[in-house]
């Protein structure tokens, strides 16, 4: 039995092709509409699953292609985030078979196919899981400097396993030991889930994540893209929950925040908690902005504003967080620019060893706040903002 599968996602397609497979189908999958209409051609699928909103050609072009112009009656179902009723109406009056509405299990999917074209003899039996096919697909850029013997693979391995719609990036910032092998074994086999880049001379963690997000902005099927540190003192189960606002808001920035609450698991030292109290005034008085913690190490960016937050080199190597969120200001409007940032508090933030914040550190810190202070006051008065050309 022969399943063809058009997204233009493809870490969508690629678990789904996965558990299709293990079932006993023998399956194809395509991320242009267009050529996906050509395999169909020479493929001859029993069953045909597609997406709706695709560029270019959408899956109902491709339904109409099977329906009207093929005069076929090869079962369709249709795997789409498109939820108008409009939208389901015209499928099933084209005579699609089934509409699926992201985010939904691979089980679920499988028993719908089952149900519809029946399953495959196989004498493997496959245990199933509670894997979901996401709506939105997200890149996640991990800077690694020096990570040999604090880097948790099986923790980031666990987590692709079990959801879809994550590529991670793991930026290799010029380790002195072997951070660069570790990163190549944990991508071997899972090349179309993580992406190794290595940069030959460290740059510092400001540099490696700009590279790491320009790098990730050229993949066409990620809709938001973050970066996370390597120790995960932040989970990727909190930075789902970051996705999860931006996917359902009208924002372009969710930053975690470390603030300390009830029911949130949050631990720093006393001594460093109070040097970034008063490093947060700083930056505070800086932005115009009432941000709680501007520097936590989990961020999610709509993909649209990639290029304005990291376009050009940072000026600062530690405290870039800050950069952005001047970029944005300037670039937008201040007041525009607050209405596209979130700040949400995490549920889980450990302080992990090995990353101190000395007070020469924080002197330093200090002294790179004010050079941004000069630094992006002069550029101010230089660019006009988006919304000083909107008046014009």
């Amino acid at each position: 039995m022969k399943v063809l599968a058009i997204d233009d996602q493809q870490l969508v397609l690629l678990p789904l092709q996965k558990r299709l497979v293990e079932l006993g189908y023998e399956v194809k999958i395509e991320t242009d509409a267009t050529k996906g209409m050509q395999v169909y051609e020479s493929f001859n699928p029993d069953l045909v699953i597609v997406d709706i909103n695709m560029p270019g050609v959408s899956g109902l072009e491709v339904v109409k292609h099977i329906r009207i112009l093929r005069n076929s009656q090869t079962p369709i179902m249709v795997l789409s985030g498109n939820t108008q009723d409009a939208t389901i109406t015209e499928g099933f009056e084209l005579g699609i078979n089934d509409y699926m509405k992201k985010p939904l299990s691979l089980n679920e999917i499988s028993a719908r196919v089952k149900r519809l074209i029946g399953a495959p003899e196989t004498k493997n039996a496959i245990a199933t899981s509670e894997v979901m096919i996401q709506e939105r697909c997200v890149g996640v850029v991990i800077p690694c400097y020096n990570e040999e013997e604090r880097l948790l693979s099986d923790e980031f391995i666990s987590y692709l396993d079990k959801n879809s719609g994550y590529h991670l990036c793991f930026v290799n910032d010029g380790s002195k030991d072997s951070t660069l092998e570790v990163l190549q074994n944990l991508q071997k086999g899972r090349e179309d889930f993580i992406t190794v880049y290595d940069c030959e001379k460290n740059g510092g963690k400001a540099e490696a994540v700009r590279l790491g997000m320009l790098h990730m902005a050229k993949k066409e099927d990620l809709d938001y893209i973050g970066f996370l540190d390597a120790d995960l003192s932040t989970d990727l189960a909190d930075f789902d929950d970051l996705v999860k606002t931006m996917e359902t808001s009208d924002f372009k920035i969710v930053s975690g925040s470390r603030i300390s609450r009830m029911g949130a698991d949050i631990t720093k030292e006393s001594a460093r908690k109070i040097i970034s109290l008063t490093i947060n005034y700083i930056i505070r008085k800086i932005l115009k902005m009432d941000f709680k913690d501007t520097q936590c190490g989990a961020k999610i960016f709509h993909k649209d504003v990639i290029d304005i937050a990291f376009g050009k080199q940072f000026v600062t190597q530690w405290i870039f967080d800050v950069e952005i969120f001047k970029r944005m200001s300037i670039h937008f409007g201040l007041k525009n620019a607050k209405a596209m940032l979130c700040e949400q508090p995490l549920k889980r933030w450990i302080h992990a060893d090995g990353s101190k914040l000395s007070m020469k550190d924080s002197v330093k810190i200090v002294g790179q706040l004010a050079q941004i202070a000069w630094v992006y006051r002069s550029r101010k008065n230089n660019v006009k903002t988006k919304s000083d050309l909107e008046i014009a």
